[in-house]
């Protein structure tokens, strides 16, 4: 069965980093493209960042863009996110996503989503 297993959420003060990890079961995951997206309880699914499997194209959103590095080993068929200078706001459950469609910003051009870790920031 495929499947995406998040890790690396914990409790930051403002300001600190944690890098979040996303291990995918099968070597299918590294011919398309990955993402990160978060949720507020009560809020909906945002996009985070994302990168294309051909040729490595990185894509943030403008919250967190500067803070946030996306990237992915093939070899260890894992995605991560690299969070620096979190934010209060930066709060949320983190969903690793695999997926082929066109656009890897969008929520609904990924087929596979893994459990959610969540982040927490103090102020």
């Amino acid at each position: 069965q495929v499947q995406l297993v998040e890790s690396g959420g914990g409790l930051v003060q403002a300001g600190g980093s944690l890098r979040l990890s996303c291990a995918a079961s099968t070597r299918t995951f590294t011919r398309v493209n990955r993402g990160w997206f978060r949720q507020d309880p009560g809020k909906e699914r945002e996009f985070v960042a994302a990168i294309r499997w051909i040729g490595g194209t990185s894509y943030y959103a403008d919250s967190v863009k500067g803070r946030f590095t996306i990237s992915r080993d093939n070899a260890k068929n894992t995605l991560y996110l690299q969070m620096n200078s979190l934010k209060p706001e930066d709060t949320a459950v983190y969903y690793c996503a695999a997926g082929s469609g066109a656009d890897p910003r969008r929520r609904n051009e990924y087929d596979y989503w893994g459990q959610g870790t969540q982040v927490t920031v103090s102020s």
